[in-house]
């Protein structure tokens, strides 16, 4: 069989489909699996061990109409036998029909194998494609598990004791951040306990990043250094990370680090959190309302 599983992004999201990708892998043992996904999340795609080939979703604007021809076009020739749609995005059910109606699980009109739970947007990412898979018969997924992601991180030349600290997070939506200036707070005591901050985050992140290391001698700013992959190999490593509720957060569970992620009324753990048996999820309205003793109660410092 050719199947074609849809994930196009963001990163919290990516990662949290790798288990239900890993299910789908082993449900179709010997057959030919795509993905299609966009370019930001093209090279932790290409390393998964879920996937044969690799396409590109380009995203066509509405009135591109060469474009939506080319995604048609490359879309249809493989004629997938079926498609586990992880995104169920309006647009990703729209290719549905692009694509002539092939066997799909999924919410788009007229699906085979829909997953029609109307209390599925109530539902914690995880469970929901859990439940959408077992509707297309697939009984179990595993959690997400990143190992395979890790890259070589001996040109940072660490120390073995290793704080993560992901300040970063939406740049629309500051409100999910805890202050710059209580993880500074954090990398100082936890340097008095001889563990190495290391401040992770993309170049967006990297004054966040300056901040920090500006208040914390010890600590090391690798903003905007990163891949996908050298932040799963430093969650591996490290004792402990904490941060925001954003994408690198998902990385280092999936890498099985210990981790603290830190929630605001922006946004609802129940429905988002990464999981993982060492995962402490502290949630306040105002997160500069959650203090730094807090947040360091929940890390392991012998």
């Amino acid at each position: 069989m050719r199947i074609l599983v849809i994930k196009l992004g963001a990163l919290g999201d990516f990662v949290q489909a790798m288990g239900p990708a890993a299910a789908i892998r082993a449900h179709h043992r010997g057959d030919e699996i795509t993905l299609l996904t966009t370019a930001p999340y093209a090279e932790l795609a290409r390393a998964a061990p879920y996937f044969d080939r690799v396409l590109l979703d380009e995203r066509p604007r509405l009135l591109d109409l060469a474009g939506w021809w080319r995604l048609r076009r490359r879309l249809r020739q493989p004629r997938f036998d079926r498609v586990y749609d992880l995104q169920t995005s309006d647009r990703s059910s729209f290719y549905h029909r692009l694509m002539g109606r092939p066997a799909w699980s999924g919410i788009a009109a007229g699906a085979s194998l829909p997953h029609d739970n109307p209390r599925r947007d109530f539902m914690h990412t995880i469970d929901r494609q859990a439940e959408q898979l077992r509707a297309a018969g697939i009984a179990s997924v595993p959690p997400p598990d990143l190992a395979w992601a890790a890259r070589d991180i001996a040109d940072f030349d660490l120390p073995e004791r290793l704080l993560l600290l992901v300040p970063g997070g939406s740049t629309h939506r500051p409100g999910k951040r805890w202050p710059v200036e209580h993880f500074a707070a954090l990398a100082v005591l936890a340097a008095r306990h001889r563990l190495m901050p290391v401040v992770l985050g993309g170049a967006a992140e990297k004054p966040l990043g300056a901040v920090i290391a500006e208040r914390c001698g010890a600590a090391r700013d690798l903003t905007g250094r990163t891949s996908f992959g050298q932040i799963v190999a430093l969650g591996r490593r490290a004792r402990h990370a904490v941060g925001n509720d954003t994408g690198p957060m998902h990385l280092l569970v999936a890498s099985g680090c210990p981790a603290t992620v830190l929630y605001s009324a922006d946004s609802d753990p129940d429905l988002t959190a990464p999981r993982g048996p060492r995962v402490a999820v502290l949630r306040r309205p105002d997160l500069a309302r959650l203090a730094v003793e807090e947040v360091a109660a929940t890390l392991a410092f012998g």
